[in-house]
């Protein structure tokens, strides 16, 4: 069971990598010796995708939500004149 493949290995027999991938799980992709990526069976990659997926409190306390609301002041607005019926 290999479980780290230079490139031109899992470019050459990806059907093999493929294979080892879904018998024995996780494969790693190495490019000049060092980790680049990691072939996984899918049942895995859904419960990772699954188990991180963020609360509403994350999603609350992000950047992205952390907009400025302007509220102005009570009474500061300008009402309309009630029509007369």
């Amino acid at each position: 069971m290999n479980i780290h493949w230079p490139i031109q290995d899992a470019k050459a027999r990806f059907s093999q990598l493929l294979k080892e991938c879904m018998d024995h799980g996780p494969q790693i992709i190495t490019k000049h010796g060092a980790e680049t990526a990691v072939l996984v069976p899918i049942d895995q990659w859904l419960a990772i995708k699954q188990a991180h997926q963020p609360s509403l409190k994350d999603l609350l306390l992000s950047p992205q939500a952390n907009a400025e609301l302007v509220i102005p002041k009570r009474g500061a607005s300008k009402r309309r004149k009630p029509r007369a019926i």
